[in-house]
């Protein structure tokens, strides 16, 4: 899991190397096998290798495109911001034409385009998640955010990459249609989720507040059959005024049915919130 990986320059480099073979992948293999556009500069080269197959054998290749792109971005990101969208990103971005250009002419693996759209979605969310945990990004429409965002600083970056990421999208409806552009929809909220996995981690675990008159008997079962600790939280009921001490414990997925059983055996009245908890570290979870 990516999320106990010690990280070193070393590991970071070989994470963007790993994670932008498997977009490159997913771009060549899916998207532009399947005429998916889902957004940023690869979504601006499937349009143009389609529209190009007229004038160019097979139309100009994405991985050309990319680079054709992205190298004035750069310059312009040097020129404005100076260094700060940092060397990492650099490497990924030209790394990512490279891989573009080594999987290109893939054998197709599926006609179905519901298939394409849930595994692309998943290996560009596996890739970018890498590349994002390393601290790089693949150039593109972020990368172009960030400049304009220079000159309108009162719009953020992330709405700046919604309209850009939205004009492409719009014109790969035109080119392929509204019905693979709503797939490609898809896709994108299926790699935003795995993104998400990856960067806050895919350890899940649940979280238990429980508001109980009988702490004591409650904590000493859950110490003896959970092996699991507690945290007291000093409460108030703000109708009642009365103070209570709200009971935190963090346990597996496996151990929360128990856990609820062990509350409800002293005490039926009992308040419990359970939550999902993303990531745990520490003792008894990781280390």
């Amino acid at each position: 899991m990516v999320g106990t990986i010690r990280k070193t320059p070393v590991i970071d480099y070989l994470l963007i190397v790993i994670g932008t073979t498997i977009l490159a992948i997913a771009i060549n293999l899916f998207f532009d096998d399947l005429g998916m556009v889902i957004g940023g500069v690869t979504g601006i080269a499937i349009i143009i290798k389609k529209v190009t197959e007229s004038v160019v054998t097979g139309g100009i290749p994405i991985w050309i495109t990319n680079l054709v792109i992205n190298v004035p971005l750069f310059l312009t990101a040097i020129f404005v911001k100076g260094k700060s969208f940092g060397r990492r990103s650099i490497f990924a971005t030209f790394y990512l034409s490279l891989a573009l250009y080594l999987t290109q002419g893939m054998p197709s693996i599926t006609e179905d385009i519901l298939l394409g759209c849930i595994f692309g979605g998943v290996l560009t969310g596996i890739g970018l998640g890498l590349v994002f945990y390393a601290l790089a990004t693949t150039g593109g429409t972020d990368l172009a955010a960030s400049i304009i965002q220079h000159f309108v600083n009162y719009i953020s970056i992330a709405k700046i990459m919604m309209f850009l990421d939205g004009i492409i999208i719009a014109f790969g409806f035109f080119v392929f249609g509204p019905e693979k552009t709503m797939y490609a929809l898809i896709s994108v909220y299926i790699s935003v989720k795995v993104i998400d996995a990856i960067l806050e981690g895919m350890s899940f675990a649940k979280a238990a507040f429980i508001i109980t008159e009988k702490e004591e008997e409650i904590t000493n079962e859950i110490f003896c059959k959970l092996e699991r600790g507690l945290t007291g939280l000093h409460g108030e009921g703000m109708y009642t005024g009365i103070s209570k001490k709200v009971l935190l414990c963090v346990v597996s997925q496996r151990q929360i049915v128990l856990l609820k059983e062990i509350v409800r055996s002293h005490d039926k009245n009992a308040f419990v919130i359970v939550a999902d908890v993303r990531e745990v570290l520490g003792e008894g979870f990781i280390e």
